[in-house]
């Protein structure tokens, strides 16, 4: 048991996915897993452990942006073991050929700051994907025919943003799109040596406008649940 998750010994997986929305965390167990069991509902942040295709998991909600983040993934991997922690969350599209709906994996992640950047100091550490993983899961989705992209995202650590000209610069360098906490998972996993992971569903596009209906979201990220579990195991 941590400050912030009240599992016991043993009761998190050494695979976890991290959904920031607590409640995507339940309905993914409910959808996906066997036999899943509720771990952890300290300050409504939920957990959940069960089974896929016989392999043990974990789906722990994590808050959103890279603070909140930091937190969670922290407490997991230093106080109960985990191993390999892929990030199933929503991004927003910034490049015309990335479509709603559409998956991302996310091979690296740009940045303005993140709860690391005091152990950086001057350094522009570049956090990025593990390379088994990443290629795993464009396997997995190649093997569905879920229309998929794998680049470089942007980590954005703020949501309401005020900054077009910044946005203009992601576009013009190629970045995929924008979400809020991934480049931290990068930076954590990087310094204790386990597996990171971010797949991620557009929900919405800076460029057209376009955006899911809060129903349709569920529904639409089954594919991203599904790549990140094959990638974990395969």
């Amino acid at each position: 048991m941590t400050v912030h998750i009240g599992a016991k010994p043993g009761d998190i997986a050494e695979t976890v996915l991290l959904p920031g929305d607590p409640y995507r965390a339940r309905w993914a167990a409910e959808n996906f897993l066997e036999d899943a069991v509720c771990v952890n509902e300290v300050r409504g942040m939920l957990g959940f452990t069960g089974s896929y295709k016989g392999n043990r998991v974990t789906i722990h909600g994590t808050g959103m942006g890279m603070p909140s983040t930091s937190i969670y993934v922290n407490e997991l991997i230093k106080d109960y073991g985990a191993k390999t922690l892929i990030r199933i969350g929503s991004a927003g599209g910034m490049q015309e050929h990335v479509k709603v709906r559409d998956v991302i994996i996310a091979m690296t992640a740009s940045t303005l700051s993140t709860p690391s950047r005091g152990i950086f100091k001057e350094l522009n550490f570049a956090p990025c994907a593990d390379y088994g993983l990443l290629r795993a899961a464009a396997d997995a989705a190649e093997a569905k025919g879920t229309p998929t992209h794998v680049g470089g995202i942007y980590s954005s650590d703020v949501f309401y943003d005020e900054r077009p000209d910044l946005n203009e610069q992601m576009v013009r360098h190629g970045i995929l799109g924008v979400e809020m906490e991934a480049a931290e998972l990068y930076n954590l996993a990087a310094r204790h040596g386990v597996r990171g992971l971010a797949v991620l569903t557009i929900s919405d596009h800076l460029l057209t406008g376009e955006a899911l209906p809060s129903e349709d979201r569920e529904k639409s990220f089954g594919d991203m649940v599904e790549i990140a579990l094959e990638a974990a195991f395969a």
